[in-house]
Formats: C-alpha cells, sequence, structure tokens
C-alpha cells in the first residue's frame, strides 16, 4: 500500500463526500500475522466500532473474516483509491497487527445487479 494524506478517523471522508459523484468500491484484503487470531480478539471491538459509521452510510458492500483465519475481506465505497488505502491503513487490525499485510484494490461489481428493486 503507498502512502497516501491521512483522513479522519472518527468520520472516514464524509466530510469530503461529494454526493453528486458516484463512489467507487474497493476490496480490501487483509492478511493475519503470525498471532492474528489472538490480536483480533483484542482488537476486534475497535474493527467494528471504525467500521461503524461507514456502515450506517450505506458504504459497506461486505465484510467478514476468512473462515480459514487467515484474513478478512473487506468491500467499500470511496471516491479514490487513496481514500480507500487510508481506510485501510488505518483500521485498528492493521495499526495493531492483526494484519501482517494488507491490499486496496478497485473493484467493478457485475453480481448481484444493483437497484434490482431493493
Amino acid at each position: 500500500m503507498k502512502s497516501t494524506a491521512d483522513i479522519r478517523v472518527g468520520s472516514p471522508w464524509s466530510a469530503r463526500r461529494n454526493p453528486n459523484t458516484p463512489a467507487m468500491k474497493f476490496v480490501i484484503l487483509g492478511f493475519d500475522g503470525p498471532e492474528g487470531e489472538a490480536k483480533r480478539k483484542l482488537h476486534r471491538r475497535a474493527h467494528l466500532a471504525r467500521m461503524e459509521p461507514l456502515d450506517a452510510q450505506g458504504r459497506v458492500v461486505l465484510a467478514g473474516p476468512l473462515i480459514d483465519k487467515t484474513g478478512s475481506l473487506i468491500v467499500i465505497e470511496a471516491e479514490s483509491l487513496a481514500d480507500a488505502e487510508a481506510f485501510a491503513r488505518e483500521d485498528p487490525y492493521t495499526v495493531n497487527g492483526v494484519f501482517e499485510r494488507v491490499e486496496v484494490h478497485p473493484f467493478l461489481q457485475v453480481f448481484p445487479k444493483e437497484n434490482r428493486g431493493r
């Protein structure tokens, strides 16, 4: 992950959100380090609290741990790759060493189709 400008931790880039600009989707892959499972238990509450504001804004597409205990998959909407990278970099799982490595990739959702009369 390349270094980018920091964003506000308490309110993930919401102050910069332009409602006229469609958000892009990004996949965040967090790969657990050797002590990831133990550290995950210690920092789960902070990680979920960090995700809540984004979820409340409807910008978490999906998120959860990989059941083979290798890490986590998070798909979010953000305005830019830099914003998505900053969000991943500031996540308590990254900061506290649950994740040994983090990848952030732009993502094009094909299925399920959006706007299906939900």
